[in-house]
């Protein structure tokens, strides 16, 4: 944190904003935009254009919260997350269109785009209710998982740092805590299937 700046949780920004708080959601912007400078300079984009994605994406967040519409089903960070990317997808898919300049082929393309975008939201979906799976799994499953998958972590290094007797331990627990994993995604993705 910067000095002076107030710590939020995802809850306390929601409500600050929709009291109308400037400081909140200034601060909302400086946090999360380094996340999305990254993803769209990886991704064929400046950074002109990612603080522009990025500007659009709290707009809708901020739209969306000021209005009452915002069911937040994710961390403030993942929604943004996926409102941006879904955005620069849109814009390359558009670069990428109007750069060829084939008048002819220009419904193929646009349909091609809505498919990548169609497949993108999809992908996205899986994505965040896999954040929420993995938020609900709790511990130690959650940070076992996530320093196995996400950080790398070797088996000998989890056995020590959450205290196994040894590797196979740590690997029947990490198996374990993967079967919860995808019973908990999958009952969640099946009932977001039904509405």
């Amino acid at each position: 944190m910067g000095k002076g700046q107030p710590s939020y949780t995802d809850e306390e920004f929601v409500a600050a904003i929709r009291r109308g708080d400037d400081r909140a959601l200034a601060h909302l912007y400086r946090l999360h935009l380094p996340m999305v400078l990254h993803f769209v300079q990886q991704n064929s984009g400046t950074e002109d254009e990612a603080k522009d994605v990025y500007q659009e994406g709290v707009m809708v967040f901020y739209e969306k919260v000021r209005e009452g519409s915002l069911e937040l089903s994710c961390q403030i960070k993942t929604y943004l997350y996926a409102v941006c990317r879904r955005l620069w997808l849109k814009r390359l898919a558009e670069k990428s269109r109007f750069g060829v300049r084939l008048e002819d082929h220009e419904p193929y393309l646009e349909t091609g785009a809505e498919a990548d975008l169609a497949l993108a939201e999809e992908r996205d979906r899986r994505l965040t209710t896999m954040a929420e799976a993995l938020e609900r799994i709790g511990e130690p499953c959650r940070s076992l998982l996530e320093g196995f998958y996400l950080l790398d972590k070797s088996m000998q290094q989890l056995t020590a740092e959450f205290g196994y007797t040894n590797a196979d331990n740590a690997k029947n627990q990490k198996y374990k805590c993967l079967v919860r994993l995808k019973k908990l995604f999958f009952t969640h993705y099946q009932e977001e299937e039904l509405y």
